[in-house]
């Protein structure tokens, strides 16, 4: 169960979902606490997630900048030993410039920023995000980006698909994502990055608590 869970929210110069991330985090009864990237240590967490926003303005390119914070080099370790890390939206971006999920995000199709509410479907259950998830459930989640097109080589797809390492797809492809891909996990289900927003739907005053099914099995998972 999420109860007495310790949760790292990294940080960094431009986040701007940090807050959504720890209200959503303790309404399901975990302790959130902010780590400021300048940190070189986790504290005593039992998961970690990188937060939405613009991390280091996005210069250069988003995430690219916030892969040489030195937060990071704990963020690795912690993965590296097994336990849960989550990249939403820039976390995300972050997550595959730092080399812990394979691929890049590029600008949307169209080169439209996209802020609304879509619809994902579970693609994998073997994740720390979706265990225990029916495959194919279907869960309505806002995104709120401009470089949220997922895209690999085709070695690196392949590889995705054959090990179930595709978390979630958009039933409805809004940003020209490769393969529809909404999220994905690395090769032992611990560490995931989504383009979408969980953390805004966790309350139905705001639309949608489905991202409260997400975020519980990640907690559960810590």
């Amino acid at each position: 169960m999420s109860q007495g869970r310790r949760v790292a929210v990294v940080v960094f110069p431009g986040s701007n979902c940090e807050h959504d991330a720890v209200e959503a985090l303790e309404r399901l009864g975990a302790t959130a606490e902010l780590v400021f990237h300048r940190e070189t240590t986790l504290g005593n967490a039992d998961a970690v997630v990188l937060p939405g926003g613009f991390a280091h303005g996005d210069y250069l390119r988003p995430g690219a900048i916030a892969r040489f914070s030195p937060v990071m080099s704990a963020v690795a370790e912690f993965a590296a030993a097994g336990r849960p890390v989550l990249g939403i939206c820039n976390g995300f971006q972050i997550l595959t410039e730092a080399g812990l999920l394979p691929g890049a995000l590029q600008k949307n199709q169209g080169l439209k920023f996209l802020c609304t509410t879509v619809e994902l479907e579970v693609a994998s259950n073997t994740s720390v995000l979706c265990s225990g998830i029916s495959i194919g459930t279907r869960l309505s989640i806002p995104i709120n980006h401009f470089e949220g097109n997922y895209t690999c080589d085709p070695v690196t797809y392949d590889q995705l698909v054959l090990e179930e390492r595709i978390v979630l797809r958009y039933v409805d492809n809004p940003n020209g994502s490769l393969g529809s891909i909404a999220g994905i996990c690395n090769e032992g289900g611990n560490v995931v990055g989504l383009m979408p927003h969980p953390e805004r739907a966790c309350d139905q005053l705001l639309g949608s608590e489905d991202g409260c099914v997400l975020l519980r099995s990640f907690l559960e998972a810590a």
